[in-house]
């Protein structure tokens, strides 16, 4: 999800900010296989049902086009859906078969099941309770309600399952929370078997809010069906027993599931286009008064689509190194249309730099999907092959247009084929997608982030492995797994080079695609590929709250004399307020013009300097080029030397507190 809904800051404050900021520095210049869809069923995979399917429709290879290929995943699931959009543009009748295979040592005796809509059934929810309602600047209206019912659930026997079905609250217990359900199967299955079972659904589509339902006509439908939640075997992502991964619906939380294959019917009113996850398999049938859409998806862990009649499409085909061969397929809002080719350009660069730095993208297909004005809740979010823009409220938009497309891309890599948990490790996703995010936007537009206000944020550091419900707030939440997360792996990247950086995360997209990694796998790799241990740099930054703060504390001068010469004494103390272990030039500033430089490994708390010499001292800066990016108070880096002692400690640390202050007044 993009993070850019951010509150506007007073002007005043903003002001305050950047002349600080300005001040303070000027002082310092004295896995790479082909791969397309198979329509043709793997070893694995059952027929599927032949139904229908976007338009315009690409052409759908025939028969002996398709080829069998080693699946890219282990493919745990297995949906075959058939979806109807009511007239009213508010409900969904679904039905479905999903097979479910074991992939543990031991027998399984229940599912679970991720029930989404049900976040927005009432108030009461977890959801609702956490968040209040809101979800970055978008805000629940009175028909922002939704439900998702289970109308049948059967074997393939016919047996009823709906008696046996429970809902269940392992994270607080809240008694009207409707988000996740527990199955207790007939028969237990074993390792390496598979459960198949039919169901039928209704869903009572919200107006939109928090990335799904409806605005008009438009439709967002992510989350939207009975979702199995992810079985992990003994040593995924550390777990030294198997077992079920299962959280509720959170406010700040997003989404983890397992890989598979999706086959989906999606049936809408004869107007509509439909823009989904994979392929369209064949061309959009009409058949009373309705259109039916196919679509069909492999080695994705979620399946999500919108529909609208007003969609107006773009289709181009792009291949680079790493992108065998992808079609972009735009559906714009027509308030954008003229902004067609930005799109599109955007989604170019984001794909290309990517695919250099990263790994291939293996898809055949990737969608962008821009909401109408007024769907801004459906905005800047990420399916598998699939990504929304931002609502098509301006009429021209600045960077914030293609930076949100190349942040959504980024998430194909750290969210739809390395897929974090994001219940518990969303810093995996958000944080990795944010720093890669700014390097294409460098690399294509020249666009380079404020890395001096952007650390200035981080006015609330948490650890970055945790729980997303667990943070204070989702303010607390949105300054770590997105800005600081994304500053650790900047800090990363400046103590061994961009050079090696990029093949550390090179290594560890290649090593962990389609394998739910975790923070643990992240930290062997950075050690693998820089043959150092850092435990240490892990133990305050990710899985503490650690920030890398500097301050000048104080400045002594006196005047002396030698060998009859009038000279100048000056102390200097420097603090260290947070991780250290990294070298930080500390600039002394002369009344004659001179400078001199200090450099200062900060394995100490403190350090005090003192410098003989004909002129006095008129001030002292820590790192005035901002090269330490994780000090989030730049404005204890500097000091005056020639105000008293009392003053000077007075005057930085109420500027301090403004400035928290101010930067406090942010919202995500």
């Amino acid at each position: 999800m993009s993070p850019y809904h951010v509150k506007s800051i007073a002007i005043g404050a903003l002001a305050v900010i950047m002349l600080i900021l300005s001040i303070q520095s000027g002082f310092g210049t004295a896995w790479q296989s082909k791969y397309t869809y198979a329509l043709a069923p793997t070893a694995q995979t059952k027929q599927a049902p032949s139904p229908s399917s976007a338009g315009p429709p690409s052409k759908a290879p025939s028969p002996d086009q398709t080829t069998q290929l080693q699946p890219l995943s282990k493919r745990i699931v297995e949906y075959h859906m058939s979806v109807s959009l009511r007239e009213d543009g508010q409900h969904l009748d679904g039905e479905q078969s999903v097979t479910w295979t074991n992939p543990g040592k031991k027998e399984v005796s229940e599912l679970y099941f991720h029930l989404y809509p049900n976040a927005f059934q009432s108030g009461k929810s977890t959801f609702m309770r956490e968040s209040g309602g809101k979800l970055r600047q978008d805000r629940a209206t009175p028909d922002s309600r939704s439900h998702i019912e289970l109308l049948t659930l059967q074997t393939l026997e016919g047996e009823s399952l709906l008696p046996r079905l429970q809902y269940t609250r392992p994270d607080d217990g809240n008694a009207h929370d409707y988000t996740l359900a527990r199955l207790r199967l007939p028969e237990a299955v074993s390792p390496g078997k598979s459960v198949t079972l039919r169901m039928s659904f209704e869903v009572k589509l919200p107006e939109v809010f928090a990335r799904m339902g409806y605005s008009g006509n438009f439709v967002m439908a992510g989350q939207w069906f009975p979702k199995i939640a992810v079985y992990e075997t003994e040593g995924v992502r550390n777990r030294t027993t198997e077992g079920w991964n299962v959280h509720q619906y959170h406010g700040n939380s997003e989404f983890y599931s397992d890989f598979g294959v999706y086959s989906v019917r999606i049936r809408v009113p004869q107007s509509y286009a439909v823009a989904a996850t994979g392929l369209q398999t064949k061309p959009a049938i009409t058949q009373d008064g309705s259109k039916i859409f196919q679509f069909y998806a492999e080695d994705v862990h979620d399946f999500a689509w919108a529909a609208s009649p007003d969609f107006i499409y773009e289709e181009v085909a792009y291949s680079d190194k790493g992108i065998p061969g992808v079609r972009i397929k735009l559906y714009v809002d027509p308030a954008h249309a003229e902004l067609k080719e930005r799109y599109i350009h955007a989604a170019k660069s984001a794909l290309s730099n990517y695919a250099k730095w990263y790994g291939s993208y293996p898809y055949s297909t990737l969608s962008i999907v821009v909401p109408p004005k007024g769907a801004s809740g459906a905005g800047g979010m990420e399916y598998p092959t699939l990504v929304t823009a931002f609502a098509a409220d301006k009429d021209n938009p600045g960077y914030e247009l293609e930076r949100t497309i190349v942040h959504e891309i980024g998430h194909q890599y750290w969210y739809g084929m390395v897929a974090s948990n994001e219940f518990e490790e969303a810093w995996l996703d958000e944080g990795f997608t944010s720093y890669a995010e700014d390097k294409v936007m460098e690399a294509a537009y020249g666009v380079t982030p404020n890395l001096r206000v952007e650390s200035s944020y981080m006015t609330d550091p948490a650890p970055l492995k945790q729980t997303s419900w667990t943070y204070n707030s989702h303010s607390q939440y949105a300054e770590n797994v997105y800005i600081r997360a994304k500053l650790v792996l900047l800090d990363m990247e400046r103590q061994v080079g961009s050079k090696l950086m990029q093949r550390i995360l090179r290594t560890y997209f290649q090593k962990y695609k389609f394998k739910h990694p975790s923070t643990a796998d992240f930290q062997r790799t950075v050690e693998l590929v820089t043959k150092t241990k850092w435990t240490e740099y892990f133990n305050q930054f990710v899985y503490g709250d650690g920030m890398a703060d500097f301050s000048v504390e104080a400045i002594t001068t006196r005047e002396t004399s030698q060998d009859g010469k009038r000279l100048y004494e000056s102390t200097v103390l420097i603090k260290r307020h947070g991780g250290g272990n990294r070298s930080i030039p500390i600039v002394m500033r002369f009344a004659d013009g001179t400078e001199v430089t200090k450099e200062w490994r900060a394995e100490e708390a403190h350090i005090q300097y003192t410098e003989l010499s004909s002129s006095p001292l008129e001030w002292v800066s820590i790192d005035p080029q901002h090269t330490n990016v994780l000090d989030n108070k730049l404005i204890n880096n500097f000091m005056m030397a020639e105000l008293e002692t009392e003053s000077r400690t007075r005057w930085s640390l109420a500027a301090t507190k403004l400035l928290e202050g101010l930067l406090r007044s942010l919202g995500w």
